[in-house]
Order: C-alpha cells, then structure tokens, then sequence
C-alpha cells in the first residue's frame, strides 16, 4: 500500500525529506496524536516527529476503536511499515508503551525491521502484572469516578454530559484494550531502552518502571520526573530536552 493511504494514522507530520530519523509517538488510553503537538517542532532538523492517531478520535471519530492489542497491531503494522525506510525511535507513554513495545516486537519477527530505541513512558514492564482490577466495564457513574481519580481528563469535560457521551466510549475500548492485554515472553528486544516515569505516580511505581531493564537487549536507562502519571504534560520541556539528548546519542550509533 501507499503511504498516502495511511496518512491518517500520522496526520500531524511536518515533513522533512532530509530527517535521518523518525520518531513515532504512541499516546495514553483516550489520548490522541494532538498531546505531542509541541514535539513536532521541538527536535532539530534530523530528526522527523510522528504522532500516532490511532481510531475513535479527533480527524477518525467515526471510526471504532480497537479493543484488542492484536488487531490493533495488525492494523499499526500495516500502517507504519511503508514509513520505515529510515532508522526509526518509539515513544510511548502507558498505553502507547505497551503499544510501542508490541509493535517493535511485531515489527522485528514478521518484516524484519528493528527500533532504534524505545521510549517506555508511565508504565510497569510488560512482564509484571497489572496490579489494577478492571474497570472499562464499570457501570458509568463508577467508570466516571475511575477518570476523576487518574486525572487525566479535565473535570470540565467530566462535568459535560454530551463531551461524556462522545467520549467515554472510546476510552472503555483503550482501557480493555489495554486491561486485557497479556504479556507472552520473549527474547528482550535488540535495541536500548530508556524507561521513564513520574515520581508521584500512584499507579506506576518506579521498581515498575526500572523493570523495563529486563527487555532491553541494548543500554538501559532510567528517568524519573517530578509529577504524577501525567507528568508528560507538566514537565514537558524537561522531558523533550531528556529524549533530545538521548536521541543525540543515537544518532552517533546509525
């Protein structure tokens, strides 16, 4: 396929023709490709900014969402491989990291290209088990006081009771995505990852994180920010200058 048919998926893409890297971003459970919006123009001119669009949200809301991790990986593979023909990073954060982590693997055993790097952001090792019950098929008025509690999305729009009715399917299909997903071993990936997290995090401690370790196959490393599990957003700019410098590094090794 062209790429032009997958251009949904990516649809925030500054093109840049001499980048020597491209950077995939994979977002939260109910977040979109507009949370890295400030990443497209953060990086040097080396380095090509994708943010993810997965479906069910913003230019695909009439679209359904994936529930499943192995379709929606189906779907990601196809999507993302005619983008490959340059060295190529991901970064994801929760969700997006157990996304990430699955697709580099996919990616690695069924076409045979391998990630540069991965960014794995605000979420527990794939091998250790979610300590958390499930919660996507809540009853909604138990389901709302689960969003209050995570704190990801803005109380104006838990209070609005049409943005509800829009939104909160598409994050029950995120969470059992996510919620069902099941780690199968296997060999660490081939590249190095960085594991970062936010040290008030409730969810997601920081042995959860350090745990990343065991699925690298190249350098590891560990960053911890102040701020809870959104502390991508409240400590923005420290962390794109962290994943600059890291990228730097890379670019010395491709």
């Amino acid at each position: 396929m062209s790429k032009d048919r997958h251009d949904i998926w990516f649809p925030y893409v500054k093109r840049n023709p001499t980048a020597r890297i491209r950077l995939f971003c994979f977002p939260y459970a109910g977040g979109s490709a507009l949370i890295f919006r400030n990443w497209i123009n953060f990086f040097d001119s080396q380095v090509e900014v994708y943010p993810v669009q997965f479906p069910g949200r913003e230019q695909r809301i009439r679209e359904t969402p994936f529930t499943s991790m192995d379709t929606l990986l189906d779907a990601l593979q196809d999507a993302i491989f005619g983008y490959l023909d340059k060295p190529y990073i991901f970064f994801g954060h929760s969700m997006g990291a157990t996304v990430s982590f699955e697709l580099a693997h996919k990616l690695s055993r069924e076409r045979g290209r391998e990630v540069a790097h991965l960014f794995a952001s605000g979420r527990q090792a794939p091998q250790i088990p979610d300590r958390s019950p499930l919660t996507f098929d809540l009853p909604e008025p138990e389901f709302v006081k689960e969003l209050h509690r995570l704190k990801g999305t803005p109380p104006e729009v838990l209070k609005n009771q049409e943005l509800l009715a829009l939104l909160l399917p598409l994050i029950r299909s995120d969470f059992e995505l996510i919620q069902t997903y099941r780690y199968i071993p296997k060999s660490p990936l081939s590249c190095g990852i960085t594991a970062m997290g936010g040290t008030d995090d409730d969810d997601v401690t920081c042995e959860d994180i350090q745990a990343w370790q065991e699925q690298a196959g190249g350098a590891f490393s560990l960053r911890m920010f102040p701020g809870d599990h959104f502390y991508l957003h409240s400590m923005e700019k420290t962390l794109l200058e962290a994943v600059a410098q890291i990228i730097e590094k890379i670019k010395d090794e491709i």
